[in-house]
């Protein structure tokens, strides 16, 4: 009787040996054939040359690899060369495709493709049993991926967080290839916004999407719309997390949403600290020191409780790479259903887990914005991505509001975008004076807006804690807590930079 011991190494030594490609990989899984249903392969075949139309029905649902025969994918790939073409596809034309290809004694010759033929009576039920084959081919895939996920898990110098990222990546990407989303029809794509407007009718809303927090933002973009990218870009300390935290706020803990934030700049023990002041309305600086009255501890404590069961998620992982993110994003949708996911900030991530494919950063950062946007579009949810913005806003002239040409070390991100905003505050190059405006006084410019209108929305940044409000509906003596505040536009203020200095450093 054999050792047990003896299991492991066996194992391996098979594993080792279908990398190499000593043997087959149906060996490995116990004996047993892999999934496949040649019979079914024949009778897609044999329909396609009986009924050409049948092809345009099939053509989103397999490929040549589907087929399981080799033969089966030589003969596909022809009908496939024969239908861009726009020439027919018959016995003769297909056996002729072949005949190019040096491949149709190969697959058995014009004999075999009019046997295809007999053994079908009617293409009606094709497009059903290209499912089966694309089903098929699925768990042969996942039969692929899983043995060299076992492999690379037996070799002891792999990294098991690379193995991991590698075993999510082939998974997906099998999810991603023949799970795609299929055409839909304009009548079923009109049913299904007339009930969204009912549903919002008879809810009293008047937004098609995730609310901003902002009373005007929301009226121009009917807050934040499905599979949209949002950049959000801005000069440094001009209040780019601040403005995000406000929405991430609004959404989780108003509107009771889940909201995935990653955060490249700041850890997640100081955007916590940050959403506590703007939560309490209590100075950061406080909060830095600890040195608050009893009343404030108590609306600190209130803060807390109503943070405390918010769905609101903070990763704070330095520069983050598109794949791991996408990776991230995909399993906080699928565990906790975010509905928002924001990015702090663009230009911290990397294109690629590989440094060697990354290129120039211009085509890196083209490569993130287009992963933006398509994780967007896959996960169905809004997707805010903060940006820099160019130094050529301080050389410029006049009053330094920005354009779209500002935006940093890509045009990519003006072009994948569906909204752009600018956030713009005079006072932070000191022109409030000139121009007559309150302190704090701000605006956030939807320079871009590919489904609606362009805009500038005035808001209020509230320095000592670090808190866009809207502007119309300010209470400054509700907001500071204090009774004895100055009027809006004659109070203390602070540095609002994001960044910490030597002269005036922030707590967060």
């Amino acid at each position: 009787m054999a050792d047990s011991r003896d299991t492991k190494p066996a194992v391996g030594s098979k594993l080792k040996s279908i990398k190499s490609g000593e043997a087959d990989l149906s060996n490995l899984v116990y004996g047993k054939l892999q999934p496949q249903s040649v019979p079914t392969e024949e009778a897609v075949l044999g329909a396609i040359m009986m009924d050409r139309d049948v092809f345009a029905f099939i053509l989103d649902v397999l490929r040549p690899e589907s087929f399981y025969k080799p033969s089966h994918q030589a003969i596909f790939k022809s009908m496939m060369d024969l239908f861009q073409k726009s020439l027919p596809i018959d016995i003769l034309t297909v056996g002729e495709e072949l005949k190019k290809a040096g491949k149709l004694d190969i697959v058995g010759g014009i004999s075999y493709l009019t046997e295809l033929t007999n053994r079908v009576a009617s293409a009606a039920n094709a497009e059903f049993h290209a499912r089966i084959i694309a089903q098929k081919y699925i768990q042969r895939e996942l039969i692929k991926v899983s043995t060299t996920i076992i492999n690379d898990a037996f070799e002891d110098s792999k990294d098991v967080f690379q193995l991991l990222d590698d075993a999510e990546k082939n998974l997906f990407e099998i999810a991603e290839q023949n799970l795609n989303r299929g055409v839909q029809s304009l009548g079923a794509l009109t049913s299904i916004s007339l009930k969204e407007l009912e549903s919002m009718q008879e809810k009293g809303e008047g937004l098609t999407g995730i609310p901003t927090g902002f009373a005007e933002l929301d009226r121009i973009t009917s807050g934040f719309q499905r599979s949209d990218l949002i950049i959000v870009a801005a000069r440094p300390g001009m209040g780019k997390t601040s403005l995000c935290l406000a929405y991430a706020s609004h959404v989780a803990i108003k509107a009771r949403m889940g909201v995935a934030f990653f955060s490249m700049e700041m850890s997640s023990e100081q955007l916590a600290k940050r959403l506590m002041s703007m939560e309490s309305e209590i100075n950061n600086r406080k909060l830095r020191d600890a040195s608050l009255e009893e009343y404030e501890w108590q609306q600190l404590y209130l803060a807390k409780e109503k943070m405390t069961d918010a769905p609101l998620f903070i990763d704070d992982t330095p520069a983050l790479n598109i794949f791991t993110l996408r990776a991230k994003a995909r399993r906080l949708k699928m565990q906790h259903d975010i509905q928002l996911l924001i990015i702090d900030y663009l230009q911290l991530m990397s294109g690629s887990s590989d440094n060697k494919n990354r290129g120039n950063r211009e085509q890196e950062i083209s490569s993130i914005s287009r992963g933006l946007k398509s994780l967007a579009k896959e996960l169905n949810i809004p997707v805010i991505a903060l940006s820099q913005l160019s130094r050529a806003v301080e050389t410029r002239g006049g009053n330094k509001r920005p354009q779209l040409s500002d935006l940093r070390e890509s045009g990519a991100i003006e072009q994948d975008a569906d909204i752009v905003k600018f956030i713009w505050r005079p006072d932070y190059y000191e022109l409030d004076d000139d121009m007559d405006v309150p302190k704090g006084m701000s605006e956030i410019i939807i320079a871009k807006h590919r489904n609606g209108s362009t805009g500038t929305v005035s808001v209020k940044f509230i320095d000592h804690l670090a808190k866009f409000v809207d502007y119309d509906e300010l209470k400054f003596n509700e907001l500071s807590g204090d009774d004895n505040v100055n009027p809006i536009g004659n109070f203390e203020t602070y540095s609002s930079k994001m960044n910490p200095n030597e002269d005036d450093p922030l707590p967060f």
